[in-house]
C-alpha cells in the first residue's frame, strides 16, 4: 500500500470499504469531508447532528491509517455497542475501561502491546492513566479520536473533569493527528476545544445541525398536575416508541409509575440506579421490551434506536445545547418524529439549584499550589495521587480543575508521563484569583444559557429558526421549518420582548381606574394568553397589551387574543 496514494486511488480505496466491509453505497456530505480531512493528516473538530454517521468518520480513516486508532468515550456502553458492530464487519478492536475483569483486562491490554487492533477504545480517564500511556507510547498511533469532544469544553453543556487532561495526554503520546467529534458546539465551545486539546487552529467542519424530519413543540402548563396530565396525553396519542426526559429522579420515577399505572409499556433510566438494574432498563427499551423509556440526562449519550418516533421533555433542561442533544435522539432513521417541551415556569427553580457548583475560588488554588511546591520541593516531579493525599477533604472533580488552571497560568505542568512539575516562579495572591475568574465567568455564562432555553419555551418564533440562531447556524435559505407548533399554529404575538419598544407602550405606572377599557381588564391585573403563563398586564396602547410574565419575561399581544382569568 502507497504511503501517499494519489486522491482517486484513496477515493477508490474508501469505495470498497463501504461497499466491502460496511455494507454502504456512499458517504454523506459531511463524512466526505471529514474522512478527507483527517486522511490529510489535519486535526479536525467535525460538528455534526445526531444519526449523521460520525463513526464513520474515523472507521474509515482508521482501516486505512498505518498503526491504531485511539478512541476516547465517555459512555462503556457505547464502546460495548461500538465494538461489537466492528467486529461484525470483521474490524480489530479492542476496549480498556473500570467495566472489565481482571482477565479481561489482561487479554485486552496484551492485544494492544502486539499491535493486534485497528481501534483501541478508552475512557478519558483511563487515557490519562500514566500505566496505559506509558504502554501506548510504544505503540503507533495513527490518529487519536475524541467522542462526545463538547465534554472537554470548560463551556460546554455537559463539563466532565477528566477530558481537562486529554490535552496533556496527546502530547504525551507525541501529538497524533486528531479527530474530535460532537453533535453541537458554540463558537465559544469551539474555541475552547481548541484550546483545551492544544490545538488552536484545529480544522472545524460543520454540518449545521437542521433536521426537517424533527417537529419541535412547547406546552405551556401552569402547575405540576397538568404537567403530568399532558405528559400522560402525550405518550398515550402517539404512535411507536419515546423516550420522556424528566430532570430528577424523583420526577422520573413518578412519571414511570403513572405510565405504568395506567398500562403504557414503559422502563426508567437514572443514576441511582445500580449499574446491573441500569443495563437491564436500557436493553428492555433497546430490544423492544418496553415501547416508552423515562429517564433522567443520565441516559441517551451515544444511544441509537433510530426508530424513536417521539422525545417528550417533562421540564425544562439546563440550556439549548443539551435540549438539542436530547430531542435529537428521535428520529434517526430520517422518519418523522415529534419533540415536545412541557413548560412550567417554576421548573426553572429545579436548573437553578442544579447551576449552583462550587469550583474553585482564588484561596483553593493557592492552596493546591503551596501543596505541589512542598512536594516538589522533597521529590521533584509528583503524580496525581501523591498531590491528592496531602489535600484532605478536596474532590477529584475539583482537585483536577485547580490542576488544569494551574497549568494553563503556567504555575504547573506535567511531563510525559504525566507526572506534576512546579514552575520556577512565585506567583502573586492576584494570579490566583485572575485564574479563578475564568469558572466564575462559566457561572454567569450557565444561568445565561438557562435564561435562552426558557426564552425559547416563551417565544412566539419558528422553534428551528431559535435553534439555528443559538447554534450561529447560517442554514441558506432557511426562513422557518413550517413544521413547528409556532409556524403550524402562529400565537397571537406581535412580538418577543426585545421587540415590545417598537410598539412604544406607556411607560409601566401603578394601575388607575381610569387604565380599565372595553375590553374587560385593567393595567396590574392578571391575564392569559393560550400557549403562555398567567401573567400581569403592563401597559395598553389602543388594541396592544403589554403583559409581564414570570421570570420577568415580557409580550406584547392583540387584545382579543387575551382573556381575564
Amino acid at each position: 500500500m502507497p504511503t501517499n496514494p494519489t486522491p482517486a486511488a484513496q477515493r477508490r480505496r474508501i469505495q470498497r470499504l463501504l461497499r466491502d466491509v460496511f455494507g454502504v453505497d456512499a458517504l454523506r456530505g459531511g463524512q466526505q469531508q471529514v474522512i478527507a480531512s483527517v486522511l490529510a493528516g489535519r486535526d479536525t473538530l467535525a460538528i455534526m447532528p445526531t444519526g449523521s454517521g460520525k463513526s464513520l468518520c474515523y472507521q474509515i480513516p482508521a482501516a486505512l491509517l498505518a498503526g491504531a486508532t485511539i478512541v476516547v468515550s465517555p459512555l462503556i456502553s457505547l464502546m460495548k455497542d461500538q465494538l461489537e458492530k466492528l467486529a461484525a464487519v470483521g474490524i480489530a478492536a479492542v476496549q480498556v475501561h473500570s467495566g472489565l475483569t481482571r482477565e479481561e483486562e489482561a487479554l485486552a491490554l496484551e492485544r494492544i502491546q502486539n499491535e493486534l487492533n485497528s481501534i483501541i477504545f478508552c475512557t478519558p480517564e483511563r487515557l490519562t492513566s500514566p500505566d496505559f500511556l506509558a504502554l501506548l507510547r510504544n505503540t503507533p498511533i495513527g490518529l487519536m479520536v475524541i467522542d462526545e469532544a463538547h465534554c472537554i469544553s470548560q463551556w460546554g453543556h455537559d463539563f466532565r473533569p477528566a477530558y481537562l487532561e486529554l490535552g496533556a495526554a496527546r502530547a504525551a503520546l507525541g501529538k497524533p493527528p486528531l479527530l474530535a467529534l460532537t453533535a453541537t458546539a458554540t463558537e465559544e465551545v469551539v474555541t475552547d476545544i481548541g484550546q483545551q486539546l492544544g490545538t488552536p487552529r484545529i480544522n472545524v467542519i460543520n454540518t449545521g445541525i437542521y433536521r426537517p424530519n424533527l417537529h419541535y413543540s412547547v406546552i405551556q402548563v401552569t402547575n405540576p398536575d397538568e404537567q403530568y396530565a399532558q405528559a400522560l396525553r402525550l405518550v398515550h396519542e402517539s404512535s411507536g416508541v419515546g423516550i420522556v426526559y424528566a430532570a430528577t429522579v424523583k420526577a422520573v420515577e413518578q412519571l414511570h409509575d403513572r405510565l405504568r399505572d395506567a398500562g403504557e409499556s414503559v422502563t426508567c433510566y437514572h443514576g441511582k440506579l445500580p449499574a446491573r438494574q441500569r443495563r437491564a432498563q436500557q436493553d428492555l427499551f433497546m430490544s423492544g421490551a418496553r415501547r416508552v423509556m423515562v429517564a433522567t440526562n443520565a441516559f441517551g449519550m451515544g444511544i441509537d434506536k433510530s426508530d424513536t418516533r417521539f422525545v417528550i421533555h417533562l421540564q425544562v433542561p439546563a440550556n439549548l445545547e443539551a435540549y438539542y442533544q436530547e430531542s435529537g435522539r428521535a428520529g434517526r432513521d430520517g422518519l418523522a418524529a415529534d419533540c415536545t417541551l412541557l413548560y412550567y415556569q417554576a421548573d426553572k427553580r429545579v436548573q437553578q439549584f442544579f447551576l449552583v457548583k462550587h469550583y474553585p475560588v482564588g484561596a483553593e488554588l493557592m492552596t493546591v499550589h503551596d501543596a505541589a511546591r512542598e512536594l516538589a520541593a522533597r521529590q521533584g516531579a509528583f503524580g496525581y495521587a501523591e498531590l491528592k493525599a496531602g489535600l484532605d477533604g478536596i474532590a477529584d472533580s475539583k482537585l483536577k480543575v485547580c490542576l488544569k488552571l494551574l497549568k494553563d497560568g503556567k504555575l504547573l505542568r506535567q511531563n510525559r508521563r504525566l507526572a506534576y512539575q512546579v514552575a520556577p516562579v512565585e506567583p502573586k495572591p492576584q494570579q490566583f484569583e485572575q485564574l479563578a475568574q475564568v469558572y466564575a465567568d462559566k457561572q454567569e455564562r450557565d444561568h445565561m444559557a438557562l435564561d435562552q432555553m426558557v426564552h425559547y419555551a416563551q417565544s412566539a418564533s419558528c422553534r428551528w429558526r431559535l435553534l439555528l440562531d443559538y447554534f450561529g447556524d447560517q442554514a441558506p435559505g432557511f426562513e422557518q421549518c413550517c413544521r413547528c407548533d409556532n409556524c403550524l399554529s402562529p400565537p397571537a404575538v406581535q412580538a418577543d420582548a426585545q421587540d415590545v419598544a417598537a410598539f412604544d407602550p406607556a411607560p409601566q405606572r401603578s394601575p388607575s381606574p381610569l387604565d380599565t377599557v372595553d375590553i374587560g381588564f385593567a393595567i396590574g391585573s392578571q391575564v392569559k394568553v393560550p400557549k403562555f403563563d398567567i401573567g400581569t398586564v403592563l401597559s395598553i396602547a389602543g388594541d396592544k397589551v403589554t403583559i409581564e410574565f414570570p421570570e420577568n419575561t415580557t409580550k406584547t399581544f392583540m387584545a382579543e387574543f387575551v382573556s381575564t382569568v
